[in-house]
């Protein structure tokens, strides 16, 4: 995706986010336990914040979130925050310098993409929250999720910070995935500390999940609604399955 889209899909998800947390900040988010509507938008105000300095600092700030952050009216933070970080952005060239915990991505390209999928997930968040529709989720923001979880996400979190994964990755019996959705595939293969993500369908795989692209977002990031079809076919040993989402979940956690 061009660095372009991602801020227009940026710019569409904040806005749905914002039109729908407000509805009611009080009504519990089922794919984030423990949370509100209200501690969701705070939450997303807080990136928000912590990126717009990783941009303008070049170093992701610590430690984070300050105190005060904690008194400021979630929604008046959100807005503080969505427009300081898109005055940052742009302030910046997509190439220049920024700090991230992605050592492959410290650029100011690298957050342009992460906050439009972080977005994406938390307006589902908040539409799930707050009993709203979901909205439809774009295939190539989709896509471009979907493969940011894996790559950025897990095979770059085993590889990092192995110690986290120990549990569930150490005695396995070793895994193959195929993820395949409209336009893209990705195959997966686990070992003993080994999460290894390669484009394209594994010729033979222990695991299959397939469906269309804005199911597999959601799948992927367990943003399904408990009691509806999840719109993905999952084909493989349910011990295998648990595998790849436990991977996810440490990464994503």
């Amino acid at each position: 995706m061009e660095l372009s889209r991602f801020l227009d899909c940026l710019a569409d998800d904040f806005a749905r986010l914002r039109a729908v947390a407000p509805t009611d900040f009080t009504a519990a988010v089922p794919s984030c336990p423990g949370w509100s509507v209200a501690d969701l938008t705070r939450h997303v105000g807080e990136v928000y914040l912590h990126k717009t300095l990783a941009i303008r600092d070049g170093a992701e700030p610590e430690p984070w979130p300050p105190a005060e952050l904690a008194t400021e009216e979630p929604l008046a933070l959100l807005d503080r925050a969505y427009a300081g970080l898109l005055a940052e952005f742009a302030a910046h060239d997509p190439e220049d310098a920024a700090g991230s915990w992605y050592a492959p991505g410290q650029t100011v390209g690298f957050w342009m993409r992460r906050m439009a999928q972080e977005t994406v997930i938390h307006r589902i968040d908040a539409e799930l929250g707050v009993g709203a529709p979901v909205a439809p989720i774009p295939d190539d923001l989709a896509v471009d999720g979907v493969d940011e979880l894996l790559k950025v996400f897990v095979e770059y979190g085993v590889a990092e910070w192995a110690k986290f994964f120990t549990e569930i990755l150490d005695d396995s019996p070793g895994w193959t995935y195929t993820l395949r959705t409209d336009g893209a595939a990705w195959s997966v293969r686990t070992g003993p500390g080994v999460f290894r993500v390669t484009d394209g369908a594994a010729d033979a795989a222990d695991v299959s999940v397939t469906g269309p692209p804005a199911a597999m977002l959601r799948w992927v990031w367990g943003r399904e609604l408990a009691g509806q079809p999840s719109g993905v076919t999952i084909e493989g040993p349910a011990e295998a399955v648990t595998q790849l989402r436990r991977c996810i979940a440490t990464a994503t956690q």
